[in-house]
């Protein structure tokens, strides 16, 4: 399963994915359902900023999940760390598509100097946790009730993955 650069082309599905996920899901808290400016908007910042925005396609070409990753936290000592999401169709979840984004996330963030990815996962996603320890990531904190959904409190489990063995951030930008 190859993964490309998202283009243009890609935001109605990636619109899709999300919506669904809005609608159906606690991986995204949020209830309010996106429109395809809002989309757009926000993979135009990502790739302004000089952040991936990622796909998977099926044979059609139809992007069948996308992910990317920006800054965790806009202060400039966080600079080496970001955050990522992976979305993954409702019809394609369970085939891979996650695992391929994520592998692919990691070099990217490699790539661009970065020493720590993190994500925050819904308590209950099992899937993604599981997908992110075989990944290497260690969960480093459980916040309790910090979020809602569906008429339930929701917890936030954080993990993280060191992507380097610099002992200083010294020989980095």
């Amino acid at each position: 399963m190859d993964v490309f650069d998202a283009t243009e082309g890609d935001l109605p599905a990636i619109l899709d994915i999300y919506n669904e996920a809005v609608a159906n899901t606690t991986a995204i808290w949020n209830k309010t359902l996106a429109d395809l400016e809002n989309r757009r908007d926000w993979m135009q910042s990502r790739q302004a900023q000089g952040y991936p925005v990622l796909v998977t396609r099926d044979p059609s070409g139809l992007a069948t999940g996308y992910a990317s990753f920006g800054d965790w936290r806009g202060w400039e000592g966080y600079r080496f760390t970001v955050e990522h999401s992976i979305y993954v169709h409702k019809d394609h979840r369970g085939q891979g598509v996650a695992k391929r984004l994520l592998d692919e996330l990691i070099l990217r963030a490699r790539a661009q100097g970065k020493h720590a990815m993190v994500a925050g996962i819904d308590g209950t996603n099992a899937a993604s946790i599981r997908l992110h320890m075989r990944h290497g990531f260690e969960e480093v904190g459980r916040m309790r009730e910090v979020g809602a959904k569906f008429g339930t409190w929701l917890d936030l489990v954080m993990m993280q993955l060191i992507l380097d063995e610099r002992s200083t951030p010294d020989s980095a930008t």
